[in-house]
Formats: C-alpha cells, sequence, structure tokens
C-alpha cells in the first residue's frame, strides 16, 4: 500500500511525491501523458524497490495525478522542469530512470539538461518503456485533421476521446509549439549510459517503427531494443511486469560493476 504523497512547489505548481530511501544506483519513474504515479508499472517498481532494498522516487507532473494546477495548461517544457525539480531534490548518487510512453521522452530531456549542467554521472541508466520522444512531431502533427488543425488556431486546442480515461485527451496549441523546442530526434542522443528499450509491437498509439527511430539516434553500443512482439502500449501484463524488471536489474547490475 502506497504511503500518502508529499508536496513540492516545483515550476510554479504543487507536484506530488512518493520516495523510498535505499541503495543506489536506485531508479525514477517518469509516467506517460494523463498517466499517474500510482499506476500498475510504477506500483510494481515500488514493490521491487521495497524488496531489494533500493531507493525509487515517483511522482506526478502538473494537472496529473495528486499534484496541482491544470492539465492543459501542461507542455514538455513545464513537466521536464518539475521532474527535473524533483530528482535534484530528492536523488543522491547515481539512478536509473524509467520513462514510460512520454515518459520516455522527458527522460532523454532531463538526460541532456543534466549533462548541460555537468550532472550527467547522475544517470546510470535509461530504461524506456514504450517511449514517445516528440510523439507531437512525429505521431500526432501528420494525423492532424483538418478540423483539430482550425481548432488549434481559432480555439488554441482541441479534444478527443481517450480509450484510458473518462475524461477527453486535451491538445493544446502550446503543446504542440513547445513540443517542436524539445525534439530529441535530431543528430545523435548521446546519453553516456546504457539504455534499453521495451516495446510492444501490437501498440496502437506509440508504432515499433518509432522505437527503431529512436536506436537510430542512440549510440549503438548501449542500445538494447526488445521487442514484444504480442505487447500493447501499457506493457502492464505480468510477463511484461517480470521483462521491465529484468532489464532494470541488468541496468542496475551494470552500473554497480562500473560497466556503464
Amino acid at each position: 500500500m502506497s504511503t500518502d504523497p508529499e508536496f513540492i512547489t516545483a515550476d510554479g505548481e504543487r507536484i506530488a511525491v512518493r520516495r523510498r530511501e535505499g541503495a543506489t544506483p536506485g531508479a525514477v519513474w517518469l509516467g506517460g501523458f494523463r498517466s499517474d504515479m500510482l499506476g500498475t508499472k510504477a506500483e510494481a517498481l515500488d514493490g521491487w524497490a521495497a524488496a531489494n532494498g533500493r531507493a525509487f522516487l515517483r511522482h506526478d507532473y502538473s494537472g496529473h495525478g495528486e499534484s496541482g494546477g491544470a492539465f492543459a495548461d501542461g507542455t514538455v517544457s513545464r513537466w521536464l522542469a518539475q521532474s527535473l525539480a524533483v530528482f535534484r531534490r530528492f536523488c543522491a548518487g547515481p539512478q536509473i530512470l524509467v520513462g514510460s510512453s512520454m515518459g520516455g521522452w522527458i527522460a532523454l530531456r532531463m538526460v541532456q539538461e543534466l549533462q548541460k549542467a555537468g550532472e550527467g554521472g547522475r544517470v546510470a541508466g535509461l530504461l524506456l518503456l514504450a517511449p514517445a520522444p516528440d510523439f507531437t512531431v512525429e505521431l500526432m502533427e501528420p494525423q492532424l485533421t483538418g478540423a483539430q488543425r482550425r481548432d488549434l488556431r481559432e480555439k488554441g486546442f482541441f479534444e478527443e476521446p481517450s480509450q484510458y480515461s473518462p475524461e477527453p485527451n486535451v491538445y493544446t496549441r502550446a503543446l504542440f509549439e513547445d513540443g517542436r523546442e524539445n525534439r530529441v530526434l535530431v543528430g545523435t542522443l548521446d546519453t553516456h549510459c546504457p539504455v534499453h528499450i521495451l516495446q510492444g509491437m501490437q501498440d496502437p498509439d506509440v508504432p515499433h517503427a518509432l522505437a527503431l527511430k529512436l536506436v537510430e539516434h542512440l549510440p549503438a553500443d548501449d542500445v538494447t531494443l526488445s521487442l514484444i512482439r504480442d505487447g500493447d502500449h501499457r506493457l502492464s501484463r505480468p510477463q511484461d511486469i517480470a521483462m521491465m524488471i529484468a532489464a532494470l536489474e541488468g541496468l542496475v547490475e551494470r552500473a554497480s560493476s562500473g560497466q556503464s
């Protein structure tokens, strides 16, 4: 059972955080678009951390879960700034960033920003689950209908039903404009740490072609791509969770033995 969250102010919003003290390298959870830190995968990671005495940190972006703020006010830049603030506030020692869907994009941008600040050594590995880097540019913009483009231009947003929530997904013009400013699939993404990607081949939201494109931008020696033939976008079945834990343990072992 998860304890009550604690809160910090980051980027002007009240951000909910849950953390578990333990050995490093620990794991830092970065959730997806419209998801929260109490989902199946995050809870499984917390159970793993508890059983293995590892540190584990997770938070909700503004407009998500238990955090404050309006979802429609969110952008990748804002959620990135909040994630960096939580990371810097609570993490000591090297960490494995575990990014799911949009969280994979956030994780990649975090590495870039930490490297710029001379803090790249704080990331010991990346575990990306159905990652959706640049999803606004790569996946959404080419599929926008005329009506959606008109709504973005005239109203500043459009809505569409969500298969994961009774509330519709809201996509704002600011999200798309900011997404272009945060693109990572341009040039080489040198993470300076090992990367393991888990990607379902039956993912209706993020086609596995995007994972292949991401690999093209990463230094090949440090990248493992595991394609799950019957996996969907959630990757929350018991066998998916087992693969996630095994991949995380592999990254922890590499970091602990100094092979990263």
